[in-house]
């Protein structure tokens, strides 16, 4: 069984809560509130450890509010190594207006990471024998922009499989180092990197020019309604948007990632881990707040559609 470690250098408290209406200058009351932990490397190997494997996890912690992340992670089937840093861990809140469906998200900086709280999580990435290392989410206010690129150089100099969700300068970087094993960026996040526009052709030909360049060996694509592409030296598969009901959109890209990695960690076929990764998604846009994805709805859309959870609820595509 090929191991996984999951690094979430900016990881968070994500409290969900939920209201009628929100509304200018007046209180707001809010009811329904849940609290998880989150981040991306964090929402990864929660979807990891659901699906029945132990992941390794990788965190940076420091404040009164690292305590409380801390005991919540531990909670978990994870393997937790901890870099103690002196900032606070961030505190994300999203509010979902039951009026209208939307939802609203406040996410924090975060830290300020000092270079050598950093230097912690290179020794270890070094050290690490991980077959894959998956690194989601934003870079923390301290790191130099191409953070994530250093990590990358350090998995291809031990043949490692690095797998990084991030966007902007911090995904440019890593890729300008190449050798990645997958990116996942939204439609958006591949306009940003190749600087322009881009229909589903475009963002083939797209992908395909960074993977021929040795910049990484798979883009999996996300474009909301319109579903998802896995993108490949030999062409593009395309994989449609389920239809569910809407609890919450949080986390689940991340929940994507997890749900492929384990797939591939379990010898299931290229193709068939996509799939069950979209299926990972469409499992946590089911799911209320912040909790992500459940095993049994996972397995009950990659092996029967969409078609179980409609029952006249309403979906999204």
């Amino acid at each position: 069984m090929a191991s996984i470690l999951c690094v979430a250098l900016n990881p968070s408290i994500d409290l969900a809560n939920e209201t009628d209406r929100v509304v200018p200058t007046k209180k707001v009351r809010i009811r329904n509130q849940r609290q998880n932990i989150g981040g991306g490397g964090v929402n990864v190997a929660r979807v990891v450890a659901e699906l029945g494997e132990r992941p390794d996890l990788l965190v940076m912690s420091g404040g009164a509010t690292g305590e409380v992340f801390l005991d919540a992670v531990r909670q978990l089937p994870v393997n937790l190594h901890t870099i103690p840093i002196d900032g606070a861990i961030r505190v994300a809140f999203m509010v979902k207006e039951t009026e209208t469906g939307q939802e609203y998200r406040f996410v924090p900086e975060g830290p300020v990471v000092s270079q050598e709280e950093y230097g912690e999580a290179l020794r270890f990435l070094a050290q690490a024998t991980a077959d894959y290392i998956i690194v989601s989410g934003s870079l923390p206010r301290g790191l130099p922009k191409d953070a994530y690129g250093e990590m990358a150089r350090i998995c291809a100099a031990k043949d490692t499989r690095f797998i990084l969700d991030a966007s902007g300068e911090a995904l440019a970087e890593a890729l300008k180092v190449g050798g990645l094993f997958m990116i996942k960026p939204s439609l958006d996040e591949l306009e940003g990197i190749v600087g322009r526009s881009l229909d589903e052709k475009g963002a083939v030909a797209a992908a395909q020019e960074l993977i021929g360049q040795g910049s990484v060996k798979y883009v999996c694509i996300s474009m909301a309604r319109e579903g998802a592409l896995l993108v490949t030296d030999e062409g593009a598969i395309k994989v449609p948007s389920f239809a569910v009901p809407v609890g919450s959109t949080v986390g689940a890209g991340d929940s994507f990632v997890g749900g492929m990695v384990w797939a591939l960690t379990n010898g299931y076929p290229l193709e068939d881990a996509f799939r069950l990764g979209v299926a990972a998604g469409a499992a946590t846009v089911m799911s209320p707040g912040t909790e992500l994805c459940r095993r049994e709805d996972v397995f009950t859309l990659y092996e029967h559609g969409d078609a179980a959870f409609r029952d006249g609820e309403p979906v999204v595509r």
